[in-house]
């Protein structure tokens, strides 16, 4: 069984391995701010979800990760179900995420959850393909 929570800093040492894109500092900033979510089964972490605010306000989902013995069972949608209540609960109204155009299989993990496509930017220098975004309307 599969049980969400917050990330604590004892988490940290496992988080800046498996998000190893951003780094300790980062990590740790995120696991203070409360924008880590462990999946544990048991007292093993098999996932993570980080997020932040964009402009400020509209909860943004960067990175939903299971690891890939885990994957297919459950663990991604246990984790974004309980960030969606979290934020629902915070008041927000609306849900954002994104991916690179060309990766079908997590475009079509967010349209199964609900997300529709909302546009794309280029980022030049950061990226070889346009990054793509959806919203999720919680209100």
């Amino acid at each position: 069984m599969v049980e969400v929570a917050n990330a604590s800093h004892a988490d940290t040492d496992w988080l800046v391995r498996e998000d190893a894109s951003s780094g300790e500092a980062w990590v740790s900033r995120c696991v203070t701010l409360g924008e880590y979510l462990v999946a544990k089964e048991g007292s093993e972490i098999v996932g993570f979800l980080r997020f932040s605010r964009f402009w400020g306000r509209v909860p943004y989902m960067e990175m939903i990760r299971v690891l890939p013995g885990h994957r297919r069972s459950g663990v991604g949608t246990a984790l974004f179900l309980a960030w969606e209540e979290a934020m629902r609960g915070e008041g927000a109204r609306l849900l954002m995420t994104s991916s690179e155009c060309d990766e079908s299989r997590p475009q079509d993990w967010h349209r199964r959850n609900g997300f529709t496509e909302t546009g794309a930017i280029e980022l030049p220098g950061l990226q070889s393909v346009p990054e793509v975004f959806f919203i999720k309307p919680i209100a």
